[in-house]
């Protein structure tokens, strides 16, 4: 299996490991049917655009000129494509 990284693919992580200040978007929401319910309740779903503002416990995110706090248990949940990296 080659370990080589695709340059045209966008690097895909959990919004937990996403820097704070970077940006990425949504492509998948993982776990239970509940967990994913409430974060598309709370604006988060597939192809959101998210910035990770702040945090490591507790994570401040960017959503449509909305914040909002996620603990790093449901951000883990989240798995988004980076966009931009942090400035």
């Amino acid at each position: 299996m080659n370990s080589t990284r695709d340059p045209f693919r966008p690097q895909r992580l959990r919004l937990t490991d996403l820097p704070n200040g970077a940006v990425g978007r949504v492509c998948e929401l993982s776990g239970q049917a509940e967990v994913c319910q409430r974060l598309r309740e709370m604006g988060v779903g597939e192809s959101i655009i998210i910035e990770r503002v702040s945090g490591q416990g507790t994570l401040l995110c960017q959503v449509s000129n909305t914040r909002i706090a996620l603990s790093a248990g449901a951000a883990a949940h989240i798995f988004v494509e980076l966009i931009r990296s942090a400035r």
